[in-house]
């Protein structure tokens, strides 16, 4: 085989029988992708292959598990205008058309992430084939950055795989494996890696062909409308109308198929993808992007923590392999199913067999949905499942590298554990409690090992909420602080760290705004006012319904750690403790606020809340975000975390806070509150 300018990326290797492979392995990076250089030197090679007419042309990564992870981000977050984002994706479709127009047989061999560009690259091509390795993902994120496919796939997916397919990919920015892209005929084959490569020099010598179904009805009147409507009606449910570029894929895909010619409906991309590619929304989502990218490769460089940021040499850790987690209940069962999922073995202890084996049941239900969701393989399922060892006694906790508390939220029962617990455990194990709002300092000191006790607060569900706060306290050792960093990236989380005062970040200033919705109740303003104001902002739930979620007693016991703290500005809203003292406890109980009963919910009309009060969406916002707001200035100012971005952090991937507006302390900076 002949390598031509084999150190740059892509490059062309020729082989025996004729055939050009286009090589992409990127040598400055672990994935491949398409930025300015890449796609010019595509260009230049597109060029050469015209002139020098190959057998055939098979795109291929070097790097395994990776074929092309889509356009470089930075420079989608540098575009201008929409005539600058117009002119890059004209580009873009410059480029491919050579692919399209190179007049002989064109196989995209994908092994791994195929992703965004990377997709769009695959679809100019003639024939797709696929590994069957659970990393190789196909798919179009873009709408999860606030754009619309630029390179050509509004146009060329729905001719491929029919309409309907299409919107739901493309809409919802999915990717899927390579067995459902072989039936649904995104790709022509799905093959183990050991054969990627004969099978695409079969496709591409013509001795496999491809069988595709027709799609052209699907996508013709009146069949096309029909779709696009429905497609639209589930948009706007799922997104409110607050995040524009799902539907104008939509306008993209229909105008392209009314048009019937590929070369109109590139031009209609075009247009569109330079006008999304420069609303606020789309910047919002890119800052949001690499702020995930930046906290899940956080690295714990301090010397000191205030304020600072990282400074001096990187503390070394020695690797969490084994975990206890003490507590069976909801957070210490999910505790110990994502860390077993994460290859770590697991000791689930509690006081009594009928709540271990409620906890055992937790996680076993949690594998079930994953294995039905598709993120999990049976087997990897069983696999994990294995790895959680319950126990009523503290065998094996000797062996424990962390130990991670999670037992009811009260201090003594706390103290009470890690009084038990440690003259069991090794002299360098690691001690967390996760806590949700009790200070850390009382806990350490309670271990008996404070420069070993970190906080380390996962959220509810744990298999669903990113963020994982890393709270140290006054005598925690930076090493431990290390650890706990690295730990909750190896779960694929995304830490923060944060000062032990009292409610840590995200409740120090989540509770604020859910006590002030208690307030506005007190004053006669309604609960679906109140709710429905917070979910046109972009909020996941209202106020009132996250307390009925997160449990009214816990909401309560926090708003009272809170207030005792800070008792100068928060007082526990009236309301709150009124339906706490009826031993009403959100949906757990079945009633709250709501009444819940399966899956259903309605308002609870048996509470007899004062009325009469009515508010615009604009004034209970307001009311709500201010308190949060403020909060978030004082966190700041104490030390509590280092910069704005844990606040945007904290608040995104802990609360939920709306991503199209960028985080809290960029939505108050961009209505002049900051």
């Amino acid at each position: 085989m002949t390598t031509l300018v084999a150190t740059e990326s892509p490059r062309i290797e020729f082989d025996a029988d004729g055939v050009a492979w286009v090589v992409f392995d990127d040598p400055d990076s672990k994935v491949n992708i398409l930025g300015f250089g890449q796609m010019q030197r595509l260009d230049v090679i597109l060029d050469e292959l015209s002139k020098r007419k190959p057998r055939a042309v098979i795109f291929i990564s070097g790097k395994p598990g990776i074929f092309i992870a889509g356009a470089d981000i930075n420079e989608l977050g540098k575009i201008r205008d929409a005539s600058h984002g117009e002119l890059l994706s004209r580009e873009g479709h410059r480029v491919f058309a050579k692919i399209e127009l190179l007049g002989v047989p064109t196989v995209a061999a994908i092994d791994g992430a195929c992703l965004g560009g990377g997709c769009e690259l695959s679809l100019a091509c003639r024939y797709r084939v696929a590994t069957d390795h659970p990393k190789t993902q196909i798919g179009l994120p873009e709408t999860q950055l606030g754009i619309i496919p630029g390179w050509g796939a509004t146009q060329r997916l729905p001719r491929l795989v029919g309409l309907r397919v299409a919107l739901d990919i493309i809409c919802a920015g999915k990717s899927v494996g390579a067995d459902k892209a072989r039936r649904i005929g995104l790709v022509d084959a799905a093959v183990p890696s050991v054969v990627l490569r004969e099978t695409a020099m079969r496709f591409a010598l013509g001795r496999q062909r491809a069988s595709r179904k027709s799609v052209k009805l699907q996508n013709m009147w009146p069949f096309r409308p029909i779709a696009c409507r429905v497609a639209r009606k589930q948009v706007s449910a799922r997104t409110k109308g607050q995040y524009p570029a799902p539907l104008r894929a939509i306008d993209a895909m229909e105008q392209g198929l009314a048009g019937k010619k590929l070369d109109a409906g590139l031009k209609s991309e075009a247009r569109i993808f330079g006008e999304v590619s420069a609303t606020p929304v789309c910047k919002s989502l890119i800052r949001i992007f690499f702020l995930r990218e930046k906290y899940s490769k956080l690295t714990f460089d301090l010397e000191r923590v205030e304020r600072t940021g990282p400074i001096s040499a990187r503390v070394v850790t020695s690797p969490i392999e084994k975990v206890g987690v003490l507590g069976a209940g909801v957070m210490g069962a999910g505790i110990a199913q994502w860390c077993s999922a994460r290859g770590l073995t697991v000791r689930l202890k509690d006081i009594k067999p009928e709540f271990v084996a409620t906890g055992v049941k937790r996680v076993a239900d949690a594998y079930r949905e994953g294995v039905k969701r598709r993120k999990f393989s049976e087997l990897d399922a069983q696999h994990g499942f294995a790895r959680v060892h319950p126990t009523t006694d503290y065998t094996g906790f000797g062996d424990c590298d962390l130990v991670i508390e999670a037992v009811l939220e009260k201090i003594e029962v706390k103290r009470l554990a890690f009084s038990e617990l440690v003259e069991r455990l090794r002299n360098d194990c690691i001690i967390a409690s996760n806590t949700s709002a009790i200070p850390i300092d009382e806990l350490a000191e309670a271990s008996g090992r404070p420069k070993r006790f970190i906080g380390i607060h996962f959220f509810n569900p744990v298999h669903k909420m990113p963020l994982v706060e890393i709270v140290y306290g006054t005598k925690t050792a930076p090493e431990v602080i290390a650890a706990a960093v690295e730990f909750a990236k190896k779960l694929k989380k995304i830490p923060i760290i944060v000062k032990g005062a009292p409610g840590f970040l995200v409740n120090r200033l989540l509770m604020p705004y859910l006590n002030e919705a208690g307030v506005l109740l007190g004053e006669g303003v309604s609960v679906e006012s109140i709710d429905e104001a917070m979910l046109d902002f972009g909020m996941p739930m209202g106020p009132l319904r996250l307390i009925d979620e997160v449990g009214i007693d816990v909401a309560y016991d926090v708003a009272r750690e809170l207030a005792e703290a800070f008792h100068d500005r928060m007082t526990v809203a009236p309301i709150l403790r009124q339906v706490y003292e009826r031993g009403l406890k959100g949906r757990k109980s079945g009633a709250g606020f709501y009444k819940y009963k399966g899956k259903q919910e309605r308002l609870n009309s048996g509470l007899k809340l004062p009325s009469g009060k009515t508010l615009n969406p604009a004034e209970i916002q307001t009311r709500l975000l201010g308190v949060m707001i403020n909060e978030a200035k004082r966190c700041l100012s104490e030390g509590v975390v280092a910069s704005e971005d844990d606040v945007d952090v904290g608040m995104i991937f802990g609360t939920g806070f709306p991503p199209f507006r960028g985080g809290l302390v960029k939505y108050a900076r961009d209505v002049g509150k900051w």
